[in-house]
């Protein structure tokens, strides 16, 4: 009888965990300090595209599937405005099926102020 012989393969992880939970605290309006102090330093930032940052995360098991994530931070002078990529924000402690790549278009705080009456900002600037 021949002895099959396994050799013991390391799990591999690269790049950038972001779980659905950090997802879920990016807000609107945030600023890129916040943004990093939610997710970390982004993997990519690319010099060309200062607006974007890439997270990205790929987990190869010694045995087992492939596991790779994707998420894509868009700012607007200095501040949050959407995020796209195959990660998105969930219940507390749930691991929604993975969504294919997406955008999420996150509402502008100025928008909100532009669209009062002229005499409601006078009155709060009193």
């Amino acid at each position: 009888m021949v002895a099959k012989l396994n050799p013991f393969k390391i799990d591999v992880r690269q790049g950038n965990y972001v779980s659905q939970d950090m997802v879920a605290q990016l807000k609107p309006g945030q600023t890129k300090d916040q943004v990093r102090f939610i997710l970390g330093t982004p993997l990519i930032v690319d010099a060309f595209h200062t607006d974007r940052w890439d997270y990205v995360y790929r987990f190869q098991p010694g045995r087992g599937q492939l596991e790779q994530r994707r998420l894509i931070v868009y700012f607007e002078d200095n501040r949050l405005v959407r995020v796209g990529g195959d990660v998105v924000a969930g219940a507390a402690g749930e691991t929604p099926a993975r969504p294919p790549m997406q955008t999420l278009e996150i509402e502008n705080p100025k928008a909100k102020t532009a669209s009062k009456p002229a005499e409601a900002t006078a009155a709060e600037t009193r």
